[in-house]
């Protein structure tokens, strides 16, 4: 592997890390705080094609490499989490899937208008007794007159009320486990689609959240992904790439937890000399800029597989898991080091902290992710 980055993957990066300073830092507090879909920002980031990134220009992506996303989505992530998994969402499991198991005229009628921005993607799987355990599925789409009827509820839906399309899970054979799953393309305008409240969140509260209600909802039969059982194998297989765009989330996170610490570090005095001076200090940082260069390598690692179209799946979950790790460390010693000026809001890395936790949580736990680690290499 090549550990230099392109000069259009640079391009990439300088591009993310103006963008996220000029028109996502300016307003990511207030945002935060009354839990603001970032409307606007995203419609920007459209624009600059970073909604569907590795999608083929074809269909009205970028056509850019898995390695160029994950260094974007973590200049995204560095000053904004919750516009950085609203932009991991709709490229790792809404358009990937799609691209990845669709057929021709499904990637041609859904794929332009998600990957420019024109309707925005969310993604279906776990339900009110179904997280981990997505095989305990209960949502049920039957078969009618050129339809699938749908009846079930979905919840903790990252773009639930914003998007425009959502890729949803549902059993089509009773009795039969995973075997039973099927995935479809459901638009959200449909008759017996209803939306829960919008959840109020520890974390990334600038995205939202939601439940979604089917009653009776009937999804045309073109819109069922590949056939039905599918599902499952479906959503693993792009599970797979979202843990490396949730694992770039994290590394942002935790990056702009250790450049804030710097910093302060080095204006912040007690006992007459800046508390960068003290070993306690630099540990911690030494700590941070350790664990984050080795979450970067390893992201950079899976995204590379991806590019070259080799299995990925242990080395995502190990992404994932370090990575998310690292975030929840270096936020929490960031507001260490900022000491009660951390504890208040207005500083920001409290913020951090916040939006860290998700990144241990979904898309795989991180005891998920070391399942699949062990199981990986229990095979070999």
């Amino acid at each position: 592997m090549n550990f230099n980055y392109t000069e259009e993957q640079l391009l990439i990066q300088k591009t993310a890390r103006d963008f996220a300073k000029d028109h996502l830092e300016p307003g990511v507090i207030d945002r935060d705080d009354t839990c603001t879909f970032p409307e606007k920002e995203i419609a920007l980031m459209a624009d600059l094609g970073f909604m569907g990134m590795m999608v083929p220009e074809e269909y009205g992506g970028a056509g850019m490499d898995a390695v160029s996303y994950v260094t974007a989505l973590e200049e995204i992530a560095a000053v904004d989490a919750s516009a950085a998994v609203i932009m991991s969402v709709n490229n790792s499991l809404v358009t990937q899937l799609i691209q990845n198991f669709a057929s021709d005229d499904q990637k041609a009628q859904f794929l332009p208008d998600i990957a420019n921005g024109k309707k925005l993607g969310a993604f279906s799987l776990s339900e009110p007794q179904s997280g981990s355990d997505a095989g305990n599925m209960r949502t049920f789409a039957e078969r009618k007159n050129g339809h699938y009827v749908l009846n079930g509820t979905k919840n903790w839906v990252t773009n639930g009320i914003s998007s425009g399309v959502v890729i949803v899970l549902a059993v089509t054979e009773k009795n039969v486990g995973s075997k039973g799953i099927s995935a479809f393309i459901v638009e959200k305008d449909l008759e017996g689609l209803s939306l829960g409240k919008k959840e109020d969140k520890l974390g990334i509260r600038g995205s939202d959240t939601c439940e979604l209600y089917f009653e009776n909802c009937q999804v045309p039969v073109n819109c069922l992904i590949g056939n039905e059982g599918d599902g499952f194998k479906i959503a693993l297989g792009t599970l797979d790439g979202g843990r490396i765009g949730i694992a770039s989330q994290a590394l942002g996170i935790a990056r702009s937890a250790m450049e804030k610490s710097v910093a302060y570090a080095k204006e912040r005095k007690q006992f007459k000399k800046p508390i960068a001076e003290f070993g306690a200090i630099q540990s911690k940082l030494a700590t941070m800029a350790t664990n984050i260069n080795a979450a970067r390598l390893l992201i950079l690692q899976a995204a590379h597989l991806k590019d070259e179209h080799k299995p990925y799946s242990k080395e995502a979950a190990m992404a994932k898991v370090f990575a998310s790790r690292t975030a929840m460390e270096a936020s929490t010693d960031c507001v260490q080091i900022f000491g009660g000026y951390g504890y208040m809001r207005e500083y920001g890395v409290e913020r951090l902290m916040r939006d860290a936790k998700i990144t241990q949580i979904y898309e795989g736990t991180s005891e998920i992710q070391e399942l699949v680690i062990a199981r990986s290499l229990l095979k070999e």
